[in-house]
């Protein structure tokens, strides 16, 4: 997200335009993060965003994950071109029995389906975001040549030339990506991903539920989810694994597999903050050549 320009209009005013209430009390979370609460007491957030189509693949996003009925995401109460208005979530502590209640909701997002693997959200971009990186939902075929061609190597090429990558490290990750058709395990049909599910995006609601926010939603392969999960870490992360495996059991092998779902969120952190993470999308594709 990005701090609006000065003069311009601010939070406040951008979401009783934009949900038609007035508002009675706005508090600044971070420079593009505002809590507003709005007349009749709703609390809401306000998000501002100036790059091309974030806002839009954002609300696209939350709504496709809301229409599957399973996990909860936040409402969408309203949205333009660079302001987002969002329920607040009250935030409560992780608890196991929300982590094995979340698995099992997040199974059944999943179950749900896309119509193809790189599928936008209804209504959402071809040209979307994960966090600030930008990234393309271009419908695929099968997911080992999608998941090379339109998540990995785009990455890899650009730390390449920005020389956060080094020529040899490209070769093992390209070489990975040439073998994608027999490391990725059974095939699959197109899951519904929430797309950048690391532990910040994973919200322990005051309710016992937990609640997904800032969505990079896509249709892929539902160990990618499980994957960042495991990369940044989750509370209580075996309990989520048991309500999944209880609901939709992954295929054999699975744990062999999360380095090759990794390396797409490793190079984009390569890309965004540099070499650590380059260092690690190595490691992945090592540990996934190893497993095959």
């Amino acid at each position: 997200m990005t701090a609006r320009p000065t003069g311009a209009e601010g939070p406040g005013a951008a979401a009783s335009r934009l949900t038609g209430l007035p508002v009675t009390s706005a508090r600044p979370l971070s420079g593009a993060l505002t809590e507003v609460t709005l007349d009749g007491g709703r609390v809401v957030v306000v998000k501002h965003d100036d790059a091309p189509g974030a806002v839009r693949a954002e609300a696209a996003g939350l709504r496709w994950l809301t229409a599957a009925g399973t996990v909860r995401v936040p409402a969408v109460h309203g949205h333009d071109g660079h302001w987002l208005v969002i329920d607040r979530v009250p935030q409560g502590r992780a608890g196991a029995d929300a982590a094995t209640r979340f698995g099992r909701d997040l199974a059944a997002l999943h179950a749900c389906g896309a119509p193809a693997f790189g599928a936008a959200p209804p209504g959402g971009p071809e040209d979307a975001y994960i966090g600030r990186a930008p990234m393309r939902n271009v419908p695929g075929g099968d997911w080992p040549d999608w998941y090379a061609e339109h998540r990995v190597l785009p990455y890899l090429r650009r730390a390449v030339d920005e020389g956060t990558v080094l020529s040899a490290e490209a070769a093992l990750v390209e070489g990975v990506c040439t073998r994608l058709p027999d490391l990725a395990g059974p095939a699959e049909p197109p899951a519904r991903l929430h797309g950048d599910l690391w532990s910040g995006n994973v919200l322990w609601g005051a309710d016992g539920h937990v609640r997904l926010i800032d969505p990079a939603a896509h249709g892929g392969h539902r160990e990618t989810d499980l994957a960042m999960l495991h990369l940044f870490g989750c509370p209580h992360l075996d309990r989520v694994l048991d309500g999944y495996q209880e609901t939709a059991p992954l295929a054999d092998g699975w744990q062999d597999r999360v380095g090759v779902h990794q390396l797409f969120p490793l190079l984009v952190h390569t890309v965004l903050f540099g070499r650590g993470y380059a260092e690690q999308a190595v490691a992945a594709a090592r540990s996934a050549a190893a497993a095959g």
